[in-house]
């Protein structure tokens, strides 16, 4: 059997268990979910919450999980919300291959987003930070002198 057919007859196999899961009872899903987690589901877990996580966890059983980066990235997200729950979930990441550019004293500066860092005229930067500061020769956010963002004023207002 081709690799190709036997990804198709695994597709079939967890699109027919993912549908499956709508007509099954509490019970049922209470089944599956120990099957799939190893473990018996969170007590008083309501039916419309196990459906998405079964179908989750059946589709990570058989294509694979998240990427450790991925895990990584989530990770520093919830230990930044337990630590400050006002606080933005993530940064933004911008992606590769994106140009910025900004006029800075008729100048036009072009910063090119790398997949670690940032490129300017010929050196690599790890923060925008840091380009800011060679442009200006003071200290700058960077994403804020390359318009990324904005900051709040002490009267509350946005400002660039």
């Amino acid at each position: 059997m081709s690799a190709c057919r036997g990804q198709v007859k695994v597709h079939n196999r967890v699109s027919r268990q993912i549908s499956e899961l709508r007509s099954m009872s509490r019970p049922q899903l209470l089944d599956v979910w120990q099957t799939v987690f190893r473990k018996i589901a969170p007590a008083g877990i309501r039916r419309e919450i196990l459906i998405p996580f079964l179908a989750y966890k059946i589709q990570e059983n058989a294509y694979g999980g998240l990427e450790p980066s991925v895990r990584a990235e989530i990770q520093r997200i919830a230990r930044n919300l337990a630590s400050n729950p006002a606080a933005p979930p993530g940064r933004s990441r911008i992606k590769p291959g994106t140009r910025i550019l900004r006029r800075w004293h008729g100048e036009v500066h072009e910063v090119s987003v790398a997949e670690s860092g940032f490129d300017y005229r010929g050196a690599h930067y790890r923060s925008l930070s840091q380009i800011a500061h060679r442009v200006t020769g003071t200290r700058w956010s960077g994403p804020v002198f390359f318009g990324l963002k904005t900051v709040k004023s002490k009267s509350g207002h946005d400002s660039a």
